[in-house]
C-alpha cells in the first residue's frame, strides 16, 4: 500500500481520501481511484486489454495542466510512450499508459475531434 501512495500521491499528484488496512482512495481530476489490497497477484496481462483505467481528457491543455511533465519527472513508469492512436480517423487520440507498482495500466487520452 505504501507503493501504491507513493505512485498516485507523489508520481501523479492525486490527493489522498479514505484509507483502511485494505484500501485507499485517491482523487485525480475530479474522478475518485480506489486501490484494493489483493493478497494473491493477477496474471499480466499481455498488451493493454483487456485490463486498464482510462480518464479522457476534453482538451491537450487540460491534460497538461492536470499531469504536465509530472510522470517523466517522477520517473514513472510507463507502458506505452506519448502517441497518436488511430490518425485519421474519427476516434483519433493522443495517448500514454503508465504502469502503477501492481502493474495496474492507467490510460491518459485526449480525443482529437
Amino acid at each position: 500500500m505504501a507503493a501504491t501512495k507513493r505512485f498516485y500521491v507523489d508520481g501523479l499528484g492525486c490527493t489522498l481520501g479514505r484509507e483502511s488496512s485494505h484500501a485507499v482512495t485517491f482523487g485525480l481530476a475530479g474522478h475518485q481511484l480506489v486501490a484494493h489490497l489483493m493478497m494473491e497477484p493477477l496474471p499480466q496481462q499481455q498488451g493493454i486489454y483487456p485490463h486498464h483505467f482510462g480518464l479522457a481528457f476534453l482538451s491537450k491543455e487540460l491534460v497538461a495542466a492536470v499531469l504536465g511533465a509530472r510522470p517523466r519527472r517522477n520517473r514513472l513508469s510507463f507502458y506505452q510512450q506519448p502517441r497518436v492512436r488511430f490518425p485519421g480517423t474519427s476516434i483519433e487520440h493522443h495517448t500514454f499508459f503508465l504502469e502503477d507498482p501492481s502493474r495496474n495500466l492507467l490510460e491518459f487520452k485526449h480525443y482529437h475531434a
